[in-house]
């Protein structure tokens, strides 16, 4: 399982990838794909949706169940993406290319909360336990 260096995580298993404009995109992680499996809907939030840190905002159907998306910031939807709705594998297929959604963050101070491929890393070896 692969956990890119240049990216940020959550313990609910959400990744974040600061992009040139100073967005985020956020996605779910390879271990969050492999746990859930095949991939089969996606509800991705509107553009210009408010979303507060840690809320809920997205959901994953997998054949084995349903699972909530959490904001791992406060901030405004500014981009989703559409391709996802009608091939909701990507997620399975290239977990960490598929961003759901793209955020304009409220408070950047809150990107130093988020979990650096190690301390994830750890998240990841304490729930196999």
């Amino acid at each position: 399982m692969s956990l890119p260096n240049d990216l940020r995580y959550t313990k609910t298993h959400e990744w974040v990838r600061v992009e040139t404009d100073g967005t985020i995109a956020v996605g779910i992680t390879d271990y969050a794909q492999d746990a859930l499996g095949d991939m089969v809907y996606v509800q991705i939030p509107e553009v210009g949706r408010s979303v507060q840190r840690e809320q809920d905002c997205a959901v994953v159907e997998s054949v084995k169940a349903a699972s909530d998306i959490y904001a791992p910031v406060g901030g405004t939807v500014v981009a989703k993406n559409d391709e996802l709705e009608s091939a909701p594998q990507l997620l399975n297929e290239t977990p960490y290319a598929a961003w759901m959604f793209k955020l304009k963050v409220n408070d950047p101070k809150q990107l130093d909360d988020l979990l650096t491929a190690q301390q994830y890393q750890q998240v990841i070896d304490s729930e196999k336990h």
